[in-house]
């Protein structure tokens, strides 16, 4: 099974009010899987990092999918390649949990504009808009 996930986190603050979105399409484009959700206070890349984690882990429960992962963080997107050192300490755990998630998973990460992110944007959104 290919599938397209698309995450996003963000934080109103930085730190501040965060939270994050992960929309799941099948092959025809067809929403199978969406989540919305409150995180707390977080940094902006904290977030990020938590809406890959929380597409990971349902990902994890499927079976033997093929993933493009996408997301319009960049710092995240290249980290996951190893493109980028993570120099961060908040983020180096988070980014450990990530890549042991993805270990087993059949996954490339595509970086892509906000404007194509909207979807898992407005999911991260309205998570940070329930807790106000």
């Amino acid at each position: 099974m290919r599938i397209k996930v698309f995450t996003d986190g963000g934080a109103r603050g930085n730190p501040g009010r965060a939270g994050c979105g992960v929309v799941v399409k099948d092959e025809k484009e067809k929403i199978i899987y969406e989540e919305s959700k409150f995180l707390g206070v977080k940094t902006n890349n904290e977030a990020e990092y938590l809406g890959l984690i929380t597409a990971l882990t349902w990902i994890n429960n499927q079976s033997d999918p093929e993933v493009e992962l996408y997301s319009d963080s960049e710092l995240l997107v290249r980290q996951m390649r190893g493109e980028y050192k993570v120099k961060a300490t908040n983020l180096k755990n988070l980014w450990l949990t990530a890549k042991n998630l993805s270990k087993s998973i059949k996954i490339i990460f595509i970086e892509i504009s906000r404007e194509l992110n909207f979807e898992a944007d407005e999911l991260a959104n309205l998570a940070m808009d329930r807790e106000r």
